[in-house]
């Protein structure tokens, strides 16, 4: 029996064989291989002898009649597929199968019927696609001598290529002979069956992919011509185009219906799924050639032209999915926009937009709060009696301020909620992408730097929680707070303004010892550090190493006063805090002073005067050259008050004070306890200044739990006129008590004080300013005005963002002052004066 290809080495037959006659009668050896041939596609080929088959042949091509056997053979199998195996194949062709394409799938009527008679065609196909194989192999294992000598020679497509050929124009592309007259082919049959099928497949009926995939894999054997280039394949050139193009509609349909039905969660959903199937498709059924090509497909008519509308939807879209945490579905949106658009430009604008709504929202409620300047009279009526309604109305007054703290607080926290969710959905549903993180980072940039007093808020809110929120929490819960607000610091561009407020904030919590941690203090300038750079942190670092200073010094003055054996067990300790006045926000510690109002010193009461002037005395000997101003308005002092009991016992309380209402309450050690003073005899004895002054007895006297003193007439405000004197009465529960200056703690400033703050910041920009210009021209030694420009705000855009017209005006100030001097040219251009 004639086997395969796989056989072993063919020899020539022996010498002899023939014996030594060269005649050669063609047609009787053709007659021989002709009916060995017609026995072989017969598949009737057991009885046939290989050894004489080939000997045959071999003799033909021997005596140069291999051009003859070759086109002998051809001839054969080309009647052969035209006359035999096409009508075979044309009989399993039902009727429908021959109406064009747009009109039988909708002649059949159930899609098992369709199936059924397109797996028909298909399986004939497949049965002569195999049987032509097979056969071609056993007739070229006996025409082996001719392949090798003569289709070499004369450089001839072997039979087995050129009978692969005679199949594609001999049964494939020959017109059909119906009784219809319809000018078909089989391939184009083919086609639409195989289109047809897979558009079943597309709508969720069961096909027989295995079937499909053979019927392809013989498009895929078949070339366009002899040569077999592997861009000539027949499922390149005539398959593939129709399958592109009706993927094509059906995806632009199924997109246009999907997009009014579905909302955008089940659009996405869908897509993706469709791009998936496409791809398996492409693996199991057709060819992997085909594969980036549907997906382009799917990408352009189902994704790229509705993912605007699908981002855009209403109550589903983006937005819908941002608010209400979707990001199953957003991680799905994500996926498609990155699939057709590498920068997702819509899904990063609908991001940006939704972050910035948000953030503007956040903003308008502390927009709206009422910000004014704390009232330096806490009322209006002086002469109302003090009662219950007074003190309603007192509380009332005040809320306006804590209101404020509050709200800042509140931004601040509700920034921090909105960068915690963005931040979640970057990371789960957009997998951290690079540029929807620029998008989120400057969006949030955007709204925080819109909102004028951000930098004061952030400062607040890391002085209340410094004060407050660090107390039970652990180390790694104080690690993420702060690392929350550095999160924020990094958005703000006027960080010298935020530097401002944390002085002015952590100088009172050092200097008023309300900071929980120093050790959590300390971490937070490093963590700024790290965020910002070492010239924001100088000022600050040098605050507490002054701290530090201080603590020694006063130890050391212990040591000193211990030395000289003071005699006095009355003496009053003291705990100086030296500060350095450059590095310290002296100003904005203090009370605000009234326009043309001299900030006097305080008198203290002799038994202070002589500790303040034994410490001076022990700075100075060790510090030459120097000068201590001393800073009543921020200090604290400890004062131990006897208060007569009932039934004639003594009652003694520790009262905790500021330095002035230490001051003031001595004053009344030296009055009998039946006799008062005035509001401008108190005055007058300590020189306070009066806004400190009427806040610190409105501490003493008026607030219901701190009523050290007594007022006349009792009323919320203090006037020059009311008499004070000490209670007798007074009683608390506690034995130690902290009397609180009324509107004395960090909060939020006023409209007067925002705008003096910003006057003053504004004054150390321009030397900041003059200071850069100068650097830049002092290493150029001459720039245009716009390169000039432009690098100032450069170097200056970690620290705050410079206003253009400010930078022209120092230019000029600093050619007024003849550091620069311009030069007479086009463009303007400067040059440095050394």
């Amino acid at each position: 029996m004639i086997a395969g290809r796989s056989r072993g080495k063919i020899r020539p037959p022996r010498r002899g064989l023939y014996g030594n006659s060269d005649a050669v009668d063609f047609d009787e050896a053709w007659t021989i291989l002709r009916s060995a041939l017609q026995e072989i596609h017969s598949k009737n080929a057991s009885q046939l002898s290989f050894e004489e088959l080939y000997r045959h042949a071999y003799k033909l091509v021997l005596k140069k009649k291999g051009d003859l056997l070759y086109e002998k053979v051809k001839t054969f199998e080309e009647r052969w597929l035209a006359d035999t195996v096409q009508p075979r194949i044309t009989s399993t062709l039902d009727i429908a199968l021959l109406i064009p394409s747009s009109e039988w799938r909708s002649t059949i009527a159930t899609a098992d019927e369709k199936r059924a008679k397109g797996e028909k065609l298909l399986r004939s196909l497949k049965e002569a696609w195999g049987d032509h194989n097979l056969c071609m192999n056993m007739i070229t294992d006996v025409l082996m001598y001719m392949e090798r000598v003569y289709c070499k020679d004369f450089r001839k497509p072997s039979i087995l290529t050129a009978s692969m050929g005679q199949f594609r124009d001999f049964v494939l592309r020959a017109p059909l002979h119906a009784e219809q007259d319809h000018d078909h082919t089989i391939a184009q049959i083919l086609n639409a069956v195989i289109l047809d099928q897979i558009h079943m497949d597309r709508e969720g009926d069961v096909v027989d992919r295995a079937l499909l995939k053979s019927c392809v894999s013989m498009l895929e054997g078949l070339y366009e011509t002899e040569e077999e280039e592997e861009s000539n394949k027949l499922y390149l050139t005539s398959f593939e185009p129709e399958f592109l193009s009706a993927s094509r509609e059906f995806y632009r349909k199924e997109g246009s219906s999907l997009l009014l039905d579905a909302d955008a969660g089940t659009f996405c959903r869908h897509a993706r799924s469709r791009a998936n199937e496409e791809q398996d498709r492409c693996r199991s059924t057709l060819s992997p050639l085909t594969s980036p090509k549907i997906k382009a497909v799917v990408e352009a008519e189902l994704i790229r032209k509705h993912l605007g509308e699908v981002i855009a939807l209403e109550n589903s879209g983006v937005r819908y999915m941002l608010d209400n945490d979707r990001l199953n579905e957003l991680e799905m949106i994500y996926d498609l926009s990155a699939r057709v658009d590498p920068e997702k430009q819509e899904l990063k604008e609908a991001v940006r937009s939704r972050v910035v709504e948000l953030g503007t929202e956040v903003n308008k409620p502390v927009g709206n709060t009422t910000l004014t300047t704390p009232p330096k009279e806490l009322g209006a009526d002086a002469k109302k009696p003090y009662s219950e309604k007074a003190d309603g109305e007192r509380k009332a007054s005040e809320k306006p301020i804590n209101q404020q703290t509050v709200a800042a607080i509140k931004w601040v926290d509700d920034v921090l909620q909105l960068k915690g969710k963005y931040d979640n959905i970057l990371a789960v549903a957009f997998q951290g992408d690079q540029i929807l993180q620029t998008a989120i980072t400057r969006s949030f940039s955007h709204f925080i730097n819109g909102f004028e007093r951000s930098s004061e808020y952030l400062s607040l809110f890391f002085d209340e929680n410094m004060k407050k929120g660090i107390k039970g929490k652990t180390e790694n819960e104080v690690d993420a707070l702060l690392d929350q607000g550095i999160t924020l610091l990094r958005y703000i561009q006027d960080k010298d303004m935020f530097e401002r407020y944390y002085k002015k904030h952590l100088s009172r919590r050092l200097l008023m010892k309300r900071s929980i941690s120093m050790d959590a203090e300390r971490q937070m300038i490093s963590k700024m550090k790290m965020t910002v750079g070492n010239t924001f942190t100088q000022r600050i670092e040098n605050m507490f190493r002054d701290m530090g200073t201080s603590a020694d010094l006063s130890a050391g003055y212990k040591l000193y006063v211990a030395s000289l054996g003071d005699p006095d067990p009355k003496r009053a300790e003291i705990e100086v805090s030296v500060l350095t006045s450059t590095m310290w926000p002296l100003e904005t510690m203090m009370t605000p002073l009234k326009e043309g109002e001299q900030r006097s010193t305080c008198i203290f009461p002799s038994q202070i005067e002589r500790i303040k002037q034994g410490f001076e005395k022990y700075y100075l000997g060790r510090h030459n050259g120097r000068q201590l101003t001393w800073q009543a308005s921020m200090g604290t002092a400890d004062l131990k008050a006897t208060f007569p009991e009932s039934k004639g016992t003594k009652k003694t309380r520790e009262l905790n004070v500021s330095t002035y209402a230490m001051v003031i309450l001595l004053q009344f050690n030296d009055i009998p306890a039946s006799e008062s003073i005035t509001c401008e005899e108190i005055q007058a004895r300590t020189n306070i200044p009066m806004n400190d002054l009427t806040r610190n007895l409105q501490s003493l006297s008026v607030a219901p739990k701190t009523r050290i003193l007594r007022k006349e007439p009792m009323s919320k405000d203090i006037e020059p006129t009311d008499r004070f004197s000490f209670n007798e009465n007074y009683y608390s529960p506690y034995n130690k008590v902290k009397v609180n200056v009324v509107a004395s703690g960090n909060r939020v400033e006023g409209v007067e004080e925002r705008s003096e703050t910003e006057k003053k910041n504004d004054d150390e920009r321009q030397g900041v300013i003059d200071a850069a210009l100068v650097r830049i021209m002092k290493q150029r030694k001459e720039s245009t005005h716009m390169l000039l420009i432009q690098e100032v705000i450069q170097q200056l855009s970690t620290r705050f963002s410079p206003d253009i017209s400010m930078v022209k005006k120092r230019i000029e100030s600093l050619i007024d002052r003849e550091y620069l001097e311009r030069i007479d040219r086009e463009p303007a251009a400067y040059r440095y004066l050394a």
